[in-house]
């Protein structure tokens, strides 16, 4: 495949092929040609088939664009790119926005220019955007005017990250104006199906970011495996959802997906329970995409919903607890559509449909992927075992330029640190994460990252982190401290605390439980013994 990319800094980085997962290219669907570009596929083959016209993204205040209007708005933000900011292919571009309609064109029009997207969450702190920027040599930025100042501080500490506009921004300085000088037209750049076009980060247990490869042809495997066989969406649906586009679950369930089948999604830069329910009705939203912690608010609301469009609902980003299932059908009629995936493969490869759906259950292996469940030796356990989740597919793990790809990635295998065991059926159920990641309300939150940030509080001494059970949400942070001598351990001190770590790290990840204790449970030779914390739960 001839790649496109000048900058041949991702291609460079890649995994070592030995090292890489094996991929499986069972489906038709999935015999791509060599030269691919996924903007080409999703947007401007929509046009060019004379759909143009057909409703692409809603927004609340009354925005409607069509996909011809999509493909406009991003060409023009393809050639500020080029001619403006002089990225060539294969520069990496970092993403910041809520989710709203310019966030969609922006990273289309990366796509089109033969750029690497780096969409980051809108929480995000400068000392969390600084490594992304730094692991992923980031040059430049489009960035929402809203989240203006943690950018600006991110550029004090990153002279590579020089290429810099703000959209949603009505000054003269602003991407908006900038595009009112530039063509309409855009010529995509004839990208390798094997391009990386997309550089999505997650959290380690070490907290030190991981940066996820994935190539043009990923993107649209995506599209062919889960939602055709699982989700079976049509062009008339109208998808919503609470996920950011900077997460591949949001990124598929929300714009990848609806576009693949010419239908319309609704981008809400706010998107919690109330917010979602408005949008449901004002909208006529038929798709929903959310966590299980919403859906347990949400069925409070089930008359309203059941007076709506309302067909069909996907729950992934944490397990799904039978009770949320039984809750939300009761509530809706609807059965839910629960789901795995990790960012590592892009999006999900174990699911069940309405019809399939068991209690308890994620579901069977999706179509164009392969799963078993194995040993520490990567033999597969009998059924009914507890063991390692190992699944192959069309996508797969490329860690850039990271040793932890080793641990990821055995005999072809991609390990996802679920712990699950398959019943005789070949119904998956999920048992725990096997690693210290938390996660909580479909967040992931790598336990050591917030003790470094308690660890930044003068009152602490010692921290520990884990996850522990919660109702509502999954699991909660939990922190175990050991204050300095001198300071006091009361209410008053826990807020503290919380206010602290939601000032140096997004504020999701805070502690929603602090603890106070004498001393923390360590090996001999020091290290923290996280499994101990849990112990009690």
């Amino acid at each position: 495949m001839a790649s496109a990319h000048i900058d041949t800094f991702a291609r460079d980085r890649l995994p070592p092929p030995e090292q890489q997962p094996a991929f499986i290219f069972t489906l038709p669907g999935l015999q791509f040609p060599p030269q691919l570009n996924c903007a080409t596929e999703l947007l401007d083959r929509r046009i060019a088939e004379g759909q143009g016209d057909r409703l692409c993204i809603q927004a609340p205040g009354g925005l409607r664009w069509t996909y011809a209007d999509l493909q406009e708005k991003a060409n023009r933000i393809a050639n500020v790119l080029v001619q403006d900011m002089g990225l060539v292919p294969g520069n990496r571009v970092l993403l910041r926005a809520p989710n709203n309609p310019m966030l969609a064109a922006c990273w289309f029009a990366v796509m089109k220019a033969g750029g690497i997207a780096v969409a980051t969450m809108p929480l995000l702190r400068a000392k969390e955007l600084k490594g992304i920027v730094a692991k992923g040599e980031v040059t430049h930025a489009l960035c929402d005017a809203a989240l203006a100042d943690e950018l600006q501080a991110t550029l004090a500490e990153c002279p590579q990250l020089t290429q810099v506009r703000y959209f949603n921004d009505a000054g003269p300085g602003g991407l908006e104006a900038a595009m009112a000088l530039k063509s309409p037209q855009f010529t995509n750049v004839d990208t390798a199906a094997d391009d990386t076009c997309l550089l999505a980060f997650t959290s380690g247990t070490t907290g030190i970011p991981k940066a996820t490869m994935h190539f043009h042809r990923d993107v649209m495997a995506a599209c062919v495996c889960w939602p055709p066989h699982v989700l079976r969406p049509t062009e008339s649906d109208i998808f919503i959802g609470s996920p950011p586009l900077a997460f591949t679950f949001g990124l598929g369930g929300l714009l990848l997906f609806p576009m693949s089948v010419g239908a319309s999604t609704v981008l809400l830069e706010k998107a919690g329970p109330p917010q979602l329910l408005d949008g449901i009705k004002d909208f006529g939203a038929t798709v929903l995409f959310t966590a299980p912690t919403s859906y347990r608010t949400l069925a409070a609301r089930g008359i309203d919903l059941r007076r709506t469009p309302l067909r069909k609902c996907v729950s992934a980003g944490e397990a799904l607890p039978a009770s949320t299932r039984t809750l939300w059908r009761e509530a809706t009629g609807i059965e839910l559509i629960d789901g795995i995936g990790a960012t590592e493969l892009l999006h999900i490869f174990i699911s069940a449909d309405e019809v399939h759906a068991r209690p308890g259950a994620t579901g069977t292996v999706v179509p164009g992927y392969r799963a078993k469940v194995v040993d520490d030796d990567m033999n597969e356990v009998p059924v009914g075992t507890v063991g390692k989740l190992a699944v192959q597919g069309p996508t797969g793990c490329r860690y850039l330029a990271d040793e932890r790809q080793k641990g990821y990635v055995r005999d072809g295998w991609n390990l996802t640190g679920d712990a699950y065991l398959m019943d005789a059926d070949g119904y998956f159920h999920y048992q725990a994460r096997t690693d210290d990641m938390i996660i909580s309300a479909g967040y992931n939150i790598a336990a050591p990252e917030v003790e470094d940030a308690l660890m930044g509080h003068p009152a602490v001494a010692e921290v520990g982190v884990t996850g522990v059970p919660d109702d509502e949400r999954g699991q909660i942070v939990k922190a175990f401290v050991v204050l300095r001598p001198g300071q006091v351990a009361n209410d008053a001190m826990v807020r503290t605390l919380q206010d602290f770590v939601k000032q140096t790290v997004a504020p999701y990840k805070y502690p929603r439980a602090v603890e106070f204790v004498e001393k923390l449970p360590r090996t001999q030779t020091g290290k923290l013994q996280r499994f101990k914390l849990r112990e009690p739960f």
